[in-house]
């Protein structure tokens, strides 16, 4: 369905999809394709990109480009699976500020969320590789998200695991996640092999290809490697499929409407969440600008850019990739009161030793 049918004129109407950018060139490619099928389901509407970091166009670019059309109006998607700090502050605040500077109405719709679509994408690449398989109560899945410092998009992520595991009648359910919070996949996988499931399938619960499917999947080789008498299954991350098509539109028609609301019930920003109650009420300030169009990347960044080791600065996470990407900014983020959790943040820095090499020659 077009969610512009009932419009009686589409002629200061526009769109844009709001990404988060990465370094490596096939999930730009990625991002841009969806975009595209985007676009052929809208064909009289403009609908342009822009990324907060690390690619371009920039937000602002693809905000210029709508505004030199004559849109007057333009309804912003957030293209995240989940509500967290780029959804909820970076991307508004980009978008606030060229609102206030133009004096154009810009509608910020949902992020993709938790509902059936997303659920019957997740589904499909879990079907992919189960093949005739019917008995799945022997098997172990785990869905691995991206971590986030905040705590309801993380418990989103949980919940597409019950879902999936209800589904599919697997024998039980884990959730891990890339980095930011806990448990990270690496430490993660050896708590799980002692459950002592010899089946475990593995979905990367993430829109696009990049870093963090690049280093879920090395995580994931490691432990296979280490435990060859349990069948590791990896299902391909989302993609552009239909479904998620289908809930960008969605997500639109929503705004169309007037019926985009966000769930601020559990949002550390809005609500009294315990362990995150000197976040409430944060002043909405992006934290991007560093990065904002940065395009400069090196062909190891294409599988896993980490830099130095911060706890054993002789040693390097990938030892065929050892130049840093610190920078001498400060970002404005609140302190992660998990960052030092045994199984979280604090492991990404070292998870890469010598015994990894061979991955990397």
């Amino acid at each position: 369905m077009n969610p512009f049918e009932s419009e009686q004129n589409l002629s200061d109407i526009g769109v844009i999809i709001c990404g988060h950018g990465s370094r490596n060139k096939l999930a730009v490619k990625e991002f841009a394709d969806l975009v595209q099928s985007i676009r052929s389901r809208l064909p009289d509407i403009p609908v342009e990109y822009g990324y907060l970091e690390f690619a371009r166009p920039i937000l602002v670019d693809a905000l210029d480009k709508l505004r030199e059309k004559g849109v007057t109006r333009i309804i912003a998607i957030p293209a995240m699976l989940f509500a967290a700090g780029h959804s909820k502050n970076d991307i508004p605040s980009v978008l606030n500020k060229y609102s206030l500077k133009y004096g154009i109405t810009i509608n910020y719709g949902l992020e993709l969320g938790i509902n059936n679509l997303m659920i019957m994408a997740a589904a499909d690449k879990i079907k992919n590789i189960l093949g005739d398989h019917d008995d799945n109560t022997n098997s172990l899945l785990v869905v691995i998200g991206r971590g986030s410092s905040d705590p309801d998009a993380n418990a989103n992520v949980v919940k597409i695991t019950r879902l999936l595991v209800e589904a599919f009648g697997f024998g039980w359910g884990e959730t891990l996640y890339s980095g930011v919070t806990f448990p990270l996949v690496e430490p993660g996988l050896r708590k799980i092999i002692s459950l002592g499931y010899k089946r475990i399938i593995l979905l990367p619960y993430f829109l696009f290809s990049g870093v963090l499917v690049s280093r879920v999947k090395r995580h994931i080789q490691l432990i296979s490697e280490e435990n060859p008498n349990i069948k590791f299954l990896t299902a391909e991350y989302l993609g552009n499929q239909s479904y998620i098509v289908d809930n960008f539109i969605d997500r639109i028609n929503e705004v169309v409407n007037g019926k985009n609301y966000m769930d601020c019930s559990v949002c550390k920003y809005r609500s009294n969440l315990p362990g995150f109650e000197k976040e409430v009420g944060l002043e909405q300030i992006g934290h991007h600008h560093h990065v904002e169009g940065n395009t400069d990347s090196c062909e190891l960044c294409e599988g896993e850019c980490t830099g130095i080791c911060q706890d054993q600065p002789e040693q390097p996470f990938n030892q065929a990739h050892t130049h840093s990407h610190q920078h001498e900014h400060q970002h404005s983020h609140f302190p992660y009161p998990n960052k030092d959790h045994p199984l979280g943040p604090v492991t990404l820095r070292c998870y890469f030793g010598p015994e990894f090499k061979k991955d990397s020659d």
